[in-house]
């Protein structure tokens, strides 16, 4: 009955997958996604904290420094439970995916790069909930091009959301009232 029902979720995981890289030849697509997914990497997520951890004052500095913490924070459970819980990725496993040239090697689950794009933008909705309009359809197309390029399955990316929003919601609660009572000196 369990390895039925894991079966029939990893069946439909599979046909949601597909559903989604098939339009991998598709140029304005190629180009939107290939680019934005970077957005998530940690070269861009770590420059883009520290910069505005360095170059900004007041709520911004306070929510820039909520956000990289909750980036460290993320990304430890991310190499453990890949480490712990190894899985091929899918145009490993699955012979029809569509992927670009040099595509990533190491495990699937969770996706990183959608948990730190989640992590960073966490606090920054919390503390200024206006910028959600930008920066939640942002994550997302961070997420969704993670299947689009054939290197995650949706619980890949949907475990890096979770995952990153969680970390984002404790350094937010950690650390707002340390930020607010500094802010509040200024």
């Amino acid at each position: 009955m369990k390895t039925k029902l894991i079966t029939n979720m990893y069946d439909f995981e599979c046909k949601l997958f597909r559903s989604v890289n098939r339009h991998f030849d598709q140029k304005i697509l190629n180009f939107y996604f290939r680019t934005i997914t970077h957005l998530g990497g940690a070269i861009a997520t770590i420059v883009i904290s520290l910069i505005l951890v360095i170059c900004t004052r007041g709520l911004i500095q306070a929510t820039s420094i909520a956000s990289a913490f909750s980036l460290l924070v993320s990304h430890l459970p991310v190499a453990l439970v890949k480490r712990l819980y190894p899985r091929k990725r899918p145009y490993l496993a699955l012979l029809e995916t569509k992927v670009a040239a040099n595509p990533l090697e190491d495990h699937s689950f969770p996706s990183g790069h959608t948990t730190a794009i989640f992590s960073v933008i966490i606090p920054f909705i919390l503390f200024m909930p206006q910028l959600a309009l930008i920066l939640i359809p942002l994550a997302i197309s961070v997420g969704f091009s993670r299947m689009y390029l054939g290197l995650h399955y949706p619980s890949d990316v949907l475990a890096g959301c979770l995952l990153g929003s969680s970390s984002g919601f404790l350094s937010y609660i950690l650390l707002s009232e340390d930020f607010y009572s500094k802010i509040s000196i200024f």
